[in-house]
């Protein structure tokens, strides 16, 4: 996949739905599309920059809990950097080594912790949208990520 890649999902009346997250490098608008969605259990972002990284994008009423599959990303792509920024952590340096950042224990309530996180974003052999299909099928909507994303 080169192509960006953004659905929000959402927990209602007893499952899960999905849409389509319009604007996927602005992270003002991932922001107001999450909070516009927003139920009891929140709303979460998955999206996908190309091949490249991913991000989980998480709204809980007006808490926001943000995380990037790699740091070192903000210094070639606007929204990675302006993550970085929102986060309050330290930029990146070019000999930096890749990593995730943010709060990567976003979804240990929903059942994925952030030790299975930090391994998906370790993986070499897996892309963006890959690690976005095992982190949509941990929590119990893989089957409407797959639909969703074949739809694209």
């Amino acid at each position: 996949m080169a192509e960006d890649f953004g659905m929000i999902a959402w927990h209602e009346e007893g499952r899960w739905n999905v849409a389509e997250l319009t604007h996927a490098r602005d992270l003002g608008s991932i922001m107001d599309q999450l909070n516009s969605q927003a139920t009891n259990g929140g709303a979460i972002a998955l999206i996908a920059i190309g091949e490249d990284f991913f991000l989980v994008v998480r709204a809980l009423g007006s808490h926001m809990q943000m995380m990037i599959s790699d740091v070192t990303y903000a210094l070639e792509s606007d929204l990675a950097s302006d993550l970085i920024e929102a986060l309050d952590l330290p930029f990146p340096e070019e000999d930096d080594d890749s990593q995730p950042g943010g709060d990567i224990d976003l979804l240990s309530d929903l059942g994925m912790s952030a030790m299975e996180l930090e391994a998906l974003c370790d993986d070499p052999e897996l892309f963006p949208d890959e690690q976005l299909d095992a982190i949509a099928s941990k929590l119990g909507f893989g089957n409407q990520f797959a639909q969703f994303y074949e739809g694209q």
